[in-house]
């Protein structure tokens, strides 16, 4: 008898592959997910995940232990990421593994359990990814006056068949609340399927979500349904749609109007009954503007627009998802009851959130990972106030020149100063330019000198210098610019 076994409830909905050693263990999650109506591929170890992926198996996402024979759950991750990165992987993992799990999860799992964990927690995860009945914990935390707001728009956008765009910065929690339009919808008990745009190489977005024939192209062993396919009847999010290459754009604009696809490599059309769903987190307009986006397909998208605030912009929701995600975090670590004291509420609010909703869900799991006792206080948190982040704007705001900032620490803020504003704070407005030449070159050994020391790292080498990273690489840049060298 074979090692792996296929249990399928649904002719045309995509497997949740499950990838186990146990057998025990095997046969609990995979009824489990049988039982919740999810089709089911079984795998006894990595490598033959890795032969059902390569026979063509239709997956929709792969729930997979760590600690398996020759090939880990980390290594079967990473195979997984290079060679079908559109499906999410979800890691079982041991109590002592924990900080492990928290950096697989930065290197692509969508999520992770701790044995043992309850029946719930694996479908809710399971849910959030192929589609399913999301647990009400699930929805969105909405505690300030204009969350509130949206999400009252979002019930009446729900009861329409229009399409929704949605935009907001990184980690707002865009996905959260388009499943919370389909999850009010009358398309609630169908399917809703989710394809991140950004993180598809481009060349297989368009099988991706229009499906393709066998021979369509090398390595299409076996025909297979698009993501368009798969929600018929419910809802497809394209999330992070602006990443998009504009001839696919075209394409999609096509199926969306005719309401109908047509796989790669095929020569029939499929008819369609799909809402879809859009997110970004850029300025869509000035995309249009700069002729990255198809001003067509975004009237087309935009009937609907919903946007969700940065974290920043609405402070009473920060505390309640705060709580709300170390309860999760807590239960798949099988800890206790943790509480956030006084101290660690107000270091919340004061915080600005440049990584929003996202960036607190790691600060939370980081606490927990952190404090073994029942409460977090604010030195838990390790929030840095002062800590310079990336440069990139929020999505409404205009993107600032970067500018030097002289900073009052050793070396002198004058070695870091415009050669200019030197000269006028010593009277000098008329000095000849080899002055400022000197300071200049004073300044660059000054930089090259430390960057040596700190082994070309520019993050140590800022803080040598007590200077912020963002000044360092202004600085970096204009060097090269007027000619100097950096031998590192």
């Amino acid at each position: 008898m074979s090692n792996t076994a296929t249990h399928l409830t649904q002719a045309t909905a995509p497997a949740v592959m499950v990838v186990e050693d146990d057998p025990n263990l095997r046969e609990a999650l995979v009824d489990t997910l049988v039982l919740a109506d999810y089709p089911v591929v079984e795998a006894d170890s990595a490598e033959s995940a890795i032969a059902h992926l390569k026979a063509g198996a239709e997956v929709g996402m792969i729930v997979s232990d760590v600690n398996m024979g020759v090939m880990s759950g980390y290594d079967l991750l990473k195979q997984v990421k290079s060679d079908h990165p559109h499906i999410p992987v979800l890691l079982i993992t041991a109590y002592a593994s924990i900080a492990d799990s928290v950096s697989a999860i930065k290197e692509g799992a969508v999520d992770y359990l701790v044995k043992p964990f309850e029946p719930d927690a694996l479908l809710e995860s399971v849910a959030r990814h192929v589609g399913g009945v999301v647990s009400v914990k699930d929805q969105p935390v909405a505690e300030a006056p204009g969350s509130k707001q949206l999400l009252q728009l979002a019930q009446r956008v729900a009861q329409s068949e229009s399409t929704v765009l949605i935009i907001g910065e990184s980690g707002t929690g865009k996905e959260v609340l388009a499943r919370y339009v389909h999850d009010h919808s009358p398309r609630a008990d169908k399917p809703f399927v989710a394809i991140n745009c950004a993180a598809i190489p481009e060349n297989m977005l368009e099988a991706t979500l229009f499906g393709h024939e066998k021979g369509a192209y090398t390595g299409a062993h076996t025909s297979a349904p698009g993501k368009f396919e798969q929600a018929n009847g419910g809802t497809l999010l394209l999330d992070e749609l602006s990443e998009m290459d504009v001839g696919l754009q075209a394409k999609l604009l096509r199926v969306l109007q005719e309401r109908e696809v047509e796989r790669v490599g095929g020569r029939k059309t499929i008819s369609l009954d799909v809402r879809v769903i859009a997110t970004s987190n850029r300025d869509m307009r000035a995309e249009v503007v700069a002729g990255r986006f198809r001003e067509d397909l975004y009237f087309r998208l935009s009937v609907l627009p919903l946007e969700w605030a940065p974290l920043r912009d609405r402070v009473e929701d920060i505390v309640p998802l705060a709580v709300k995600l170390l309860e999760r975090h807590a239960r798949k670590q099988k800890r206790g009851r943790v509480v956030l004291d006084a101290s660690a509420k107000q270091a919340l609010l004061a915080y600005r959130w440049p990584g929003n909703v996202r960036e607190l869900d790691n600060i939370m799991q980081r606490a927990l990972i952190l404090q073994a006792g029942t409460s977090i206080n604010a030195t838990d948190l390790g929030l840095h106030t002062t800590a310079h982040y990336s440069d990139k704007p929020s999505l409404l705001d205009n993107p600032s020149v970067p500018t030097a900032q002289p900073e009052a620490r050793v070396p002198s803020a004058m070695d870091f100063a415009e050669p200019q504003k030197i000269n006028d704070a010593a009277g000098l407005s008329q000095a000849p330019a080899e002055l400022g030449s000197d300071l200049r070159r004073h300044e660059f050994e000054i930089i090259a000198d430390a960057l040596r020391a700190e082994r070309g790292s520019r993050k140590n080498t800022a803080e040598r210098l007590g200077i912020s990273a963002r000044t360092l690489r202004y600085k970096l840049a204009r060097f090269k610019d007027e000619g100097f060298a950096l031998d590192i």
